[in-house]
This record gives structure tokens, C-alpha cells and sequence, in this order.
């Protein structure tokens, strides 16, 4: 069957005959298949029909204009973390996931067994039940080239074994397993249900970190040709947006990540911002002038927000408090902490944030000033005051920030970004958000 494809894949003649009033021209064009001239050419089956669907995914966008990808999105803390939940469906017949959103992992994967059996304490995605599991082979070009920067393993004893990858997260989590193109169901904005063929996902055999507590796994939302945010943008179109309800609410509240045709931002008190697709890749990068409390400019040095010396911002759905460059750190800490003076400062076991307060006697939190991120082109994220005196315990509060070192990425965590909508438009480069109830 592959011989016979190939051997079709060879340089054709065309002959093309004009004829007019006053003579016959013939012209001969030749006709040379792509795949020719390209400098390392696509010689298995599998590199083949991957780039034929790259070239599909841009017919479908046209034909899809109209509608989106919708799924629920509510917080983790009923189930003991501090992460934002959607859930997927994954196979043939689909089944359903829980899974961390993440902005900043490529890597979509599950809890899985290939070719393994026993019994599991958790729901787990059987691999040789699906009809639309495949592996992506350890020869291929894209587990050789293209997934070498998500750990992509060099281990290839036979050209049948799998792909295989040990991904790494910045907190220090990790999951292991074998590469596979599998399909994956969604719930559109029209109501309808659409398969998307082909994506990229982990069978996860193993997974540490606390991150993935209550989870069956991860939805990459990176800005990556490998992530989810990808395939489904690729398909209905270069926009996604989300709105993450307050963290301590229970499952039972939601709200939507939508990608493509969505809710509109464009409310009185929309604002936009350059959004940075390349200088800290593969991560939402946004461009911080500085910060302020009330209408004093705190003094950060701009080196702090420079990407090129080190620093620059970002957001990321998949970190939780915020971290900030010990430079900007320090001001912004020692800057509430003085409108803090008449609270008790505790030291709660087994929370890691410098300042943290008793809050068993009456405080007023409008007290504290208005903590806002200058941003260039003139916009302003204002966070509600609960996203940086967050809770931490009963009857304590902290400010929810962690001095990232000298230098370092600033990270927008996942509770300053809450009751608050963010549209990521990845076609014009630009995000915007607006305060929102998230209802």
C-alpha cells in the first residue's frame, strides 16, 4: 500500500496546446510534486499525511467562521488544587477527562495505558479501546525534529516503537509516556458536537506534581504548531478567550474557554495590548511599563520588564499566585504591607508566601490600595483586591505573590487573572480583557 502511494508521488508532464486563428503553440510545463523541493525531503507515510492535514485545517477555517469550540471551565478547589478544570473527550468511542487548562504547556495529554493492563484508582484512557489511536513512530521526522523541544526521547530500538517523552514542568511535575495522533470531541458554540481528527496528544503511563491533583491530565493552550489551542484555532479561527470564575468557587460554577467565533469584548471597559508571540516562546508575553499602588508609581527598575535582559511578563493560566522579579517583588510587598500594620503577621504551616496575616478580627480590604499594571498602549489590568490578599487558610489571608529571583519572568498567575475575560487574538497579536463576573 505505501509503495503504491509513493511511487505515485513522481515528476509529471503536462501538456497544455493553445490554439489560434493564426497558428498552434504548444506550451510544456513541468510539474514537479512538493515534496521534491523540499530540502529534507518527507519520506514515511506518516510525515505525508501530516502535512496534508496542516493544508486541510486551512479549508476547514474557511467553512467555520461562524461558529467556536466551547468548553466549561470552573476552578479546582473542590478537588484540592489551585488549578482552572475543563473536561475532554478523548478516542473512538470518545471518553470524558478532566484536565488542567494551561496556557503554558504544548503537551495535551491524559492519564494512559498503552498496551498495558491492571487496575487503576483513577479514570484512565485505554489505548488499544480506541479505533483512532495511532502511535507516532520513534523514525518519523516529527518525533526526530519537531517534538525534540517537548522531551521528546532518543530511545528507538525498533522502527515500530513509539515516541516516547518525559515532560518537564517549571514546578517541578512531570509526566511520561508515548507520542500518538488520536481524535478529540468538542461541544461547539452552536450546540453541536465536532471531531477534530489527528491532534497531537501524551499517553501519560506516569505523572508526579501536585499540580495535576483531581486531574486526569493537561490541555495544552501554548502557543505551539503542537498544542491544542493549535488545532482548534487552525479550525475555527485565530481567537480564544476565557473567563475564570472566582478561584474558591465550587465545581458547580463554570464559566467558558471558547476558541474562534465567542462572546464579544467590547464592553465599556474593554481595554487591549500588544500581545508578544515571540519573544519568550511558547508563552502569552505581554509588554508591563511598570506597577503601580493608588497614584504612586512603584520604583522598578525597567530591566525587570526588558525580555532581552532576562526579565518580560506573561500569563499563564497554569500557574496560581503570581511571581514577580525580586526587584518588583520588594516594592510591591513592602508597598501593601504598610497598609497592613494593624493585622497580625502569621506564618501559616505549609504555605510558601512571605506575608501572610490574621484576618480573625475585622479588617476592611478596601483599605489597600489599588494594585494596577501599566501595560504598553496605554491599558491598565486592574485586579480586584481579592486576587493579591487572597485566602490562604481559615481565618488568614497573604499577598498572593513570590519573589522569582534576579532576573526572571514575571508570571500573571491564574487568581490575578480571575473575574476578569481575556481574549487572546493570535491573527492581529493582540490581548484583550475587561472585569467580568464570569457569570
Amino acid at each position: 500500500m505505501q509503495k503504491t502511494l509513493l511511487s505515485c508521488l513522481i515528476t509529471t508532464l503536462l501538456l497544455i496546446t493553445v490554439a489560434d486563428s493564426m497558428k498552434d503553440t504548444s506550451v510544456r510545463l513541468k510539474l514537479a510534486h512538493r515534496d521534491t523541493l523540499l530540502p529534507k525531503p518527507l519520506s514515511r507515510i506518516e510525515d505525508i499525511i501530516g502535512a496534508d492535514q496542516k493544508r486541510h485545517s486551512l479549508i476547514s477555517r474557511k467553512r467555520n467562521s461562524t461558529v467556536g469550540v466551547k468548553m466549561d471551565l470552573g476552578s479546582g478547589i473542590d478537588y484540592g488544587t489551585a488549578q482552572y478544570f475543563t473536561e475532554i473527550r478523548v478516542g473512538t468511542p470518545a471518553k470524558k477527562f478532566r484536565v488542567v487548562v494551561d496556557t503554558g504547556s504544548e503537551l495535551t495529554w491524559v492519564n494512559c495505558r498503552y498496551r498495558a493492563r491492571g487496575k487503576d484508582n483513577r479514570r484512565v484512557f485505554r489505548a488499544d479501546e480506541s479505533k483512532s489511536f495511532k502511535t507516532v513512530g520513534c523514525l518519523t521526522q516529527t518525533c526526530k525534529v519537531d517534538l525534540m523541544n517537548l522531551f521528546s526521547l532518543t530511545t528507538c530500538p525498533t522502527p515500530s516503537t513509539p515516541c516516547s517523552y518525559d515532560y518537564r514542568y517549571a514546578d517541578g511535575s512531570a509526566a511520561q509516556g508515548v507520542f500518538a495522533k488520536e481524535t478529540i470531541t468538542v461541544g461547539l458554540t452552536n450546540g453541536r458536537m465536532a471531531r477534530l481528527p489527528g491532534h497531537l496528544i501524551g499517553c501519560s503511563s506516569s505523572f508526579t506534581g501536585q499540580s495535576f491533583q483531581g486531574a486526569d491530565g493537561v490541555l495544552g493552550l501554548a502557543f505551539s504548531d503542537f498544542s491544542f489551542t493549535s488545532t482548534a484555532t487552525s479550525l475555527y479561527g485565530a481567537k480564544f478567550s476565557y473567563c475564570l470564575v472566582d478561584h474558591l468557587s465550587n465545581k458547580n460554577v463554570s464559566n467558558y474557554l471558547i476558541f474562534g467565533s465567542s462572546r464579544s469584548t467590547k464592553t465599556a471597559f474593554r481595554r487591549t495590548t500588544p500581545l508578544d508571540l515571540t519573544r519568550i516562546p511558547p508563552f502569552y508575553a505581554i509588554n508591563v511599563i511598570g506597577i503601580s499602588l493608588g497614584y504612586d508609581m512603584l520604583d522598578i527598575p525597567s530591566q525587570v520588564w526588558d525580555a532581552t535582559s532576562g526579565g518580560g511578563t506573561i500569563l499563564d493560566s497554569g500557574t496560581s499566585l503570581t511571581l514577580l522579579a525580586d526587584a518588583a517583588y520588594k516594592q510591591v510587598i513592602t508597598g501593601l504591607a504598610r497598609y497592613l500594620v494593624e493585622l497580625k503577621r502569621v506564618k501559616p504551616e505549609g504555605v510558601p508566601i512571605e506575608y501572610c496575616f490574621s484576618f480573625t478580627s475585622g479588617f476592611n480590604v478596601s483599605k489597600l490600595p489599588q494594585l494596577t499594571f501599566h501595560l504598553k498602549g496605554g491599558a491598565r489590568f486592574e485586579p480586584h483586591r481579592k486576587s493579591y490578599l487572597v485566602d490562604a487558610a481559615p481565618g488568614v489571608k497573604c499577598l498572593g505573590f513570590v519573589s522569582a529571583g534576579t532576573p526572571a519572568t514575571n508570571v500573571i498567575g491564574n487568581i490575578m487573572q480571575q473575574n476578569y475575560l481575556w481574549e487572546f487574538d493570535l491573527m492581529a497579536s493582540t490581548l484583550s480583557f475587561a472585569p467580568s463576573a464570569c457569570t
